[in-house]
């Protein structure tokens, strides 16, 4: 059980800290975008184009024309951003709290409701709008943003409080991937897309023949990008589908590693470990002994855990900022304060604030009082409430969707893309700041429980 928590523990702290990096890169985007003598160069900047070329061969193209810079941001890097979703539900599904049906229910239930919500009150406020096609917009938890406010009450949050809002996030990945799959996939070329499924099924063979080589899935997977983004599936569900290739079980058994370490250890005498007290050349022996350890350390991590702890930095520090700094920059000059009460930004700041609230609340509460599940541990109903709020701190898929929906390039859905991003992060910022002031209310004010 303390292993399970210290693991919970370092995830949840690597998520808080990216928050903050998050946060800092979407004033950073406000900032740059609004300033006269950086608007310009800000605007222009996405437009370049990238290559990755052998001969006529450009990995980084779409029907044959080099994708741009924020095509690249929005499609090759936020794959590589559900690739580590991907890998987080499988280990989630096989060892975490989705892998006991009683545990992952009272989550499940929660995000369904504050998935179906939130859409509802969006089709009801845009029905027969021009801004309908955006109504999984407020859909979105984002678990970065939602953990680092939790963060900023520290050790009062009882740390199945946390697990249970990043649970919630995770469900509600799944059921964004699955919009992303059905909604937003057009053209389909049936050649490539059988072409992508036979390199998937011969990623799956490799998983259930424990193929352990990340060059082998991660290279093949890059195929597989390209082959859904040219056959009009959205490549970021090949992310995710590549995710599920990736083997959970280790070469070796924690046991066999520890007899292997012990085994080569015992082979250096008592004379070789004077002499290694220096920095000495080691015989060839040594080498090989130290090697048979380094081996045996890779074999005893499976390459599903070892991808999605090495892919942790690089997403949270590295391509979900830099994806709200090329997404999240609202020129403000194009304004107008009625945009706040009419048209999609309402809809989505409704669906985010009441809809999430709403629905997560009402479906946790109903779940518990059936006893189809437990209330979690040191918690009550007045702290669930204010996770439900917390629920509605969208951003990050949010804004993905939202340039799925409106970010086709045509003048008048720019405007509607920035009306969309403007009612999401007044949205976020407002489920944020409810759910902490809620938090900061209802919590004890010593620690008790279990804690981070």
């Amino acid at each position: 059980m303390a292993n399970v928590f210290y693991t919970a523990r370092k995830t949840l702290r690597n998520l808080t800290n990216g928050g903050n990096v998050l946060l800092v890169a979407t004033g950073l985007a406000l900032l740059v975008v609004n300033l006269p003598f950086l608007h310009d160069f800000y605007n222009s900047l996405w437009t370049h184009e990238m290559a990755l070329q052998i001969g006529d061969f450009n990995l980084f193209s779409h029907h044959g024309e080099p994708m741009s810079i924020m095509a690249f941001i929005n499609d090759a890097l936020m794959a590589v951003f559900f690739f580590s979703v991907g890998l987080e539900i499988k280990r989630e599904v096989l060892v975490g709290e989705l892998s006991s049906f009683r545990q992952a229910l009272l989550p499940i239930v929660a995000a369904i409701g504050g998935m179906g919500v939130p859409v509802l009150i969006f089709f009801i406020m845009g029905h027969d709008s021009d801004y309908i096609g955006g109504a999984a917009v407020p859909m979105a938890t984002d678990i970065a943003f939602s953990l680092g406010v939790l963060a900023m009450l520290g050790s009062r949050v009882p740390i199945s409080l946390k697990i249970f809002l990043t649970t919630l996030a995770v469900v509600d990945d799944i059921g964004g991937i699955l919009v992303i799959a059905i909604f937003y996939s057009t053209h389909i070329n049936y050649w490539m897309l059988l072409v992508a499924a036979v390199l998937l099924g011969i990623l799956a063979l490799g998983g259930r023949m424990s193929i352990q080589s990340k060059v082998f899935y991660l290279g093949i997977g890059a195929f597989i990008w390209f082959l859904f983004l040219n056959a009009g599936i959205h490549p970021t569900i090949a992310g995710v589908l590549i995710a599920f290739c990736v083997p959970a079980k280790p070469v070796y058994a924690p046991r066999k590693y520890v007899k292997t370490i012990r085994q080569n250890i015992s082979y250096f005498s008592h004379e070789d470990e004077e002499r290694l007290t220096s920095r000495t050349i080691l015989t060839k022996d040594q080498m090989n002994w130290l090697k048979e350890i380094e081996s045996a350390s890779d074999k005893v991590i499976s390459p599903l855990q070892d991808m999605e702890d090495s892919l942790h930095p690089v997403v949270n520090y590295m391509i979900v900022p830099l994806f709200a700094f090329a997404n999240a920059g609202i020129y403000f000059g194009d304004l107008q304060l009625s945009a706040l009460f009419n048209g999609v930004a309402p809809a989505i700041i409704l669906g985010l604030v009441l809809g999430k609230f709403l629905g997560i609340f009402l479906f946790t509460w109903i779940c518990i009082k059936l006893k189809w599940a437990p209330m979690p541990e040191d918690c009550n109903y007045k702290q669930l409430a204010a996770i439900s709020m917390l629920g509605g701190i969208g951003f990050t898929v949010s804004l993905f969707i939202a340039n799925l929906s409106f970010g086709t390039g045509d003048p008048y859905l720019s405007q509607l893309l920035n009306n969309a991003k403007l009612g999401i992060l007044v949205g976020s910022f407002l489920a944020g700041f409810l759910g902490w002031l809620f938090l900061y209310l209802t919590l004890p004010k010593h620690p008790s429980g279990l804690q981070e």
